[in-house]
């Protein structure tokens, strides 16, 4: 037998440094007609985005952080002045498929809606009214979503937060514009819920950093402020802001008959901004019949139980709410559309976590893109395609510490250093995770002239979160959006 021991190496090996993974761009590109005869072309892949590096005051070179991966629709034989629409969802962890298949692409969903949902294996229509109609279209999935990733040995958590999304989103936008000779193109960025704040924060970004100022923001599903969204002690404000949407969705289940959807949620408001508001400051200092009246009124308004409303001293969040408000019929709502119901696993619970509509359309919009981007925009990847995932998580906002997560003050100067910038914002009377009032408070706190308040435009759809799931819903988005990005200012 061998004997096994190891002897001394006394030869010096010169180290060489690790060589950097060469990664490239991995672009498809595919020919399109639409029915109206409008012929376009479409884009699809990762973009490899680079980052400069320096060592010791010395420049390291622009090293691979990140493959990005980008949906482009443009118009055949268009001139550079055509409108540019950079869209994308929020989350965070959420891909843009839900704005891409659901609304603005020549191709949608064949999801149905509450009440007549597709069965499977789903399956995608044509979209007449496509955003691309009018506007190019560029649709962005931030790192870990979808198939973007970050670049092997690079770390996942850098870009789960706020500054480093928005960066990498503004240098996406950048990159894109600039390859494609759009800098004089009219630009637009469309948001959905998180992806709001951050279209928001992102022009903020472009504008600051390189000198871009877009043309519009198309915001879905507004929050500006977390703060009006987030139920804790000591923030009385959410709970007052929520009550117009409890109203609606109890509405819509046939809580308020003989009634229109305007007059409960107008009576709701001013319940809120007023005696409510009022109500939840006082805290122990109501009266008894104060507090006997207040609760009457919120019975009411939301025909919720009036014990209920007692046991949670006037204030419930809304998972609370989900699961109350049809108990009685053994039914929980959803949050991201309220329209939405389904059977809870304890109907003894008193939350609901496991939202019905989230359950009801991510099988049709996971079909759809997995098919889509294969059979007909040609691009191949083995990895899955992230919808919506909690791979971001925890997402950090180190930059808010201490302070409420907030972007209307970049919304307020961007309306003063480009005089020109529009708003577009659509709400859902249905919609629980971003309920329509909680940002109207928003809007309505920022400081803007009267000048400014005119360019923001306030689009309300009886539906949820996603108002585009119903059809007469998205027709009238798409209307609207589509004169939002080809309005023509006039110069001064």
């Amino acid at each position: 037998m061998a004997e096994e021991f190891a002897t001394e190496d006394t030869t010096t090996e010169k180290t060489e440094p690790a060589a950097v993974k060469e990664v490239s761009d991995d672009f498809v590109s595919r020919q399109h007609t639409m029915p109206s005869g409008l012929a376009y072309t479409t884009t699809t892949g990762r973009l490899v985005l680079r980052r400069e590096e320096t060592k010791d005051g010395k420049s390291e070179g622009f090293k691979p952080k990140a493959e990005i991966f980008v949906v482009a629709y443009t118009q055949d034989n268009s001139t550079s002045d055509r409108p540019v629409t950079f869209a994308f969802n929020g989350g965070p962890g959420s891909s843009s498929v839900w704005l891409h298949l659901g609304l603005l692409g020549p191709r949608l969903v064949d999801s149905g809606d509450v009440g007549a949902l597709t069965p499977p294996p789903f399956g995608l229509v044509d979209n007449p009214e496509t955003l691309l109609e009018h506007s190019d279209l560029v649709l962005i999935d931030p790192v870990s979503t979808g198939f973007s990733r970050v670049i092997e040995g690079e770390k996942t958590d850098e870009f789960h937060a706020f500054v480093e999304d928005r960066d990498l989103v503004a240098e996406v936008i950048r990159l894109w514009t600039t390859r494609n000779n759009r800098w004089l193109s009219p630009k637009y960025l469309v948001g959905e819920s998180y992806g709001t704040l951050r279209a928001v924060a992102v022009a903020g970004r472009l504008f600051d950093a390189y000198g871009m100022a877009v043309n519009g923001l198309g915001l879905i599903s507004t929050v500006l402020n977390m703060s009006t969204l987030r139920f804790f002690p000591g923030s009385d404000t959410p709970y007052a802001l929520h009550l117009p949407t409890y109203a609606a969705i109890a509405h819509y289940h046939g809580r308020h008959p003989g009634r229109e959807l305007a007059d409960v949620v107008r009576e709701a408001e001013n319940f809120a901004a007023r005696d409510f508001g009022y109500a939840l400051s006082q805290g122990a200092r109501l009266t008894a019949t104060e507090y006997d009246d207040v609760v009457s009124r919120l019975s009411a308004l939301t025909t919720l139980d009036e014990g209920f409303i007692r046991r949670t001293n006037l204030r419930w969040a809304y998972h609370e709410f989900a699961a109350e408000l049809l108990r009685a019929e053994g039914l929980v709502v959803g949050r991201i559309d309220g329209r939405f119901t389904a059977p809870p696993a304890n109907l003894q619970s008193s939350t609901s976590t496991d939202d019905p509509s989230m359950r009801a359309i991510t099988g049709p919009f996971a079909a759809a893109i997995n098919h889509y981007v294969r059979a007909e925009l040609g691009y191949e990847n083995d990895l899955p395609y992230e919808i919506l995932t909690a791979r971001v998580q925890p997402w950090s906002y180190r930059t808010f510490e201490g302070a409420p997560v907030d972007v209307s003050d970049v919304l307020e100067r961007l309306m003063v250093h480009n005089p020109a910038l529009r708003v577009h914002v659509d709400y859902g009377y249905q919609d629980g995770a971003t309920p329509h009032f909680a940002a109207e408070y928003v809007f309505a706190h920022m400081t803007l002239t009267e000048q400014a308040r005119e360019r923001i435009f306030h689009h309300y759809h009886e539906a949820g979160h996603m108002m585009y799931l119903k059809p007469e819903c998205r027709l009238a988005q798409l209307a609207a959006l589509g004169e939002f990005v080809t309005f023509e200012p006039t110069q001064n």
